[in-house]
């Protein structure tokens, strides 16, 4: 039985780590490298992600600067950024390409709000499928009904406190993009 509430709680521990990942996807007006997870860049014909050609900083508040390992991979990595459709524009002065990141307007964070909302309800769908699928478990479990109904409180205990979970960051990221 312990073990269907530690599958349960493995389960929803992932849902919240695909939640932050996504999340910090969401740009907040201010210069991030995740940004730039997402960007493939085809090197030699095998397309590779960004961080492994380049090295990637914040020169200013609102500002990402790639330099890249292989200088004549600098008009791959431009097109790349392009193609991956971030809502960023490249610079490329020969040796380093410059991200210059935008000041967000009211309805641009209002935008992204919506956006994380979404993404917060997708995670709790994820949480709602884990607890489905260990109130199954819990319902083939050869245990008695007592003992079944003790570990149903407990999966319902565990996907309020991850519920819980993710209206916090939501707030969090909510703030974070509404504050100028």
């Amino acid at each position: 039985m312990d073990e269907i509430l530690m599958e349960t709680e493995m389960g929803m521990e992932g849902a919240i780590e695909t939640l932050d990942k996504r999340l910090t996807n969401i740009r907040a007006g201010r210069a991030n490298p995740s940004i730039l997870d997402g960007v493939m860049v085809s090197y030699y014909g095998v397309d590779t992600p960004l961080k492994q050609l380049a090295t990637i900083s914040i020169p200013e508040a609102r500002q990402l600067s790639i330099k890249p390992f292989d200088r004549s991979t600098i008009g791959t990595i431009e097109k790349a950024i392009f193609e991956a459709n971030i809502g960023l524009t490249p610079n490329n002065n020969g040796e380093t390409i410059i991200l210059n990141i935008p000041a967000l307007t009211e309805d641009t964070r209002r935008d992204y709000v919506k956006q994380a909302k979404q993404i917060c309800e997708e995670a709790k769908v994820a949480l709602r499928n884990v607890r489905q699928d260990a109130m199954n478990s819990i319902k083939k479990s050869e245990e008695t009904e007592d003992a079944k109904k003790g570990l149903e409180a407990d999966v319902q205990d565990l996907i309020n406190k991850y519920n819980k979970i993710v209206e916090d960051k939501f707030k969090v990221k909510e703030s974070e993009l509404m504050t100028v």
